[in-house]
């Protein structure tokens, strides 16, 4: 199964490929799309929509896990990190790419077996899991590529992934 891993942002948005076979990952590719601080909003969010268009389209994964939204105290800040969520999840499903979505303490569980673990430690075991010689910055490409892993990990993830052999067996496909 391939899965993309975003975690979403306006100014950056992170994203890491793997592929996940018989408990392996495989990284393909991972980076940052990033904007100008000082462009047009909307012009930011276009720019996120075309990137993330061509990224869909290179990696064509079979899944996209993508962080939900979560916030303490600027609501300023909240709101544009949704909208610039919800034109990645649009570019998703306009690609017909099945979006799954996990909190951060899902995140941080799966990947390090304790839901309140620190960044640095879930950022060390991605680095450790997808055998990488250093953990990939910026810190969202990181936080992308751990998305990628839980949704790997993830009892929906293998659900999935039954159902759709099911329908290649069927002749859906």
């Amino acid at each position: 199964m391939r899965i993309l891993g975003i975690d979403p942002g306006y100014a950056i948005v992170g994203f890491g490929a793997v592929d996940y076979e018989r408990n392996q990952f495989t990284t393909l590719q991972y980076g940052a799309i990033t904007t100008r601080s000082h462009t047009v909003f909307e012009d930011r969010l276009e720019e996120i929509y075309t990137d993330m268009t061509q990224l869909l389209d290179t990696v064509r994964p079979d899944a996209v896990a993508i962080e939900t939204l979560f916030y303490t105290t600027n609501q300023k800040t909240v709101i544009a990190v949704a909208e610039a969520r919800g034109v990645i999840l649009l570019c998703a499903k306009l690609a017909r790419v099945p979006i799954f979505e996990y909190t951060p303490l899902q995140v941080k569980q799966s990947v390090s077996g304790y839901g309140r673990a620190p960044k640095k430690q879930v950022q060390e075991m991605t680095r450790r899991i997808l055998r990488l010689p250093e953990v990939p910055k910026p810190d969202d490409t990181a936080d992308a590529l751990a998305m990628a892993i839980c949704h790997g990990y993830s009892f929906r993830s293998r659900q999935y992934g039954i159902a759709q052999t099911r329908r290649q067996q069927m002749g859906y496909y």
